[in-house]
């Protein structure tokens, strides 16, 4: 099974945002949006996704946990978070 918290550790151990750079926090969370663009789940098999479904399920979850996180920390320090304008 999946341990959807692994998937957002380095080398094994927790990414830890205060204990790295700002600029490598970006770069993690843009390799993040990197990886998680390959996958496309519509190209599984029904089989496939309902084998994978319980650990697909844990790993979205922590996603959205990390995310929702991440999001709240911004927001608590009195700023939004917006989607980038269109260039």
């Amino acid at each position: 099974m999946i341990d959807g918290a692994k998937l957002l550790r380095a080398g094994g151990r927790p990414a830890r945002v205060s204990n790295m750079s700002s600029n490598e926090a970006i770069a993690r969370l843009d390799a993040a949006v990197s990886a998680l663009g390959d996958v496309h789940v519509s190209a599984w098999s029904d089989e496939t996704l309902q084998d994978q479904l319980g650990e697909l399920s844990a790993v979205l979850c922590a996603l959205d946990a990390v995310l929702s996180r991440v999001a709240d920390e911004v927001r608590a320090r009195g700023l939004r978070v917006e989607e980038p304008l269109a260039a």
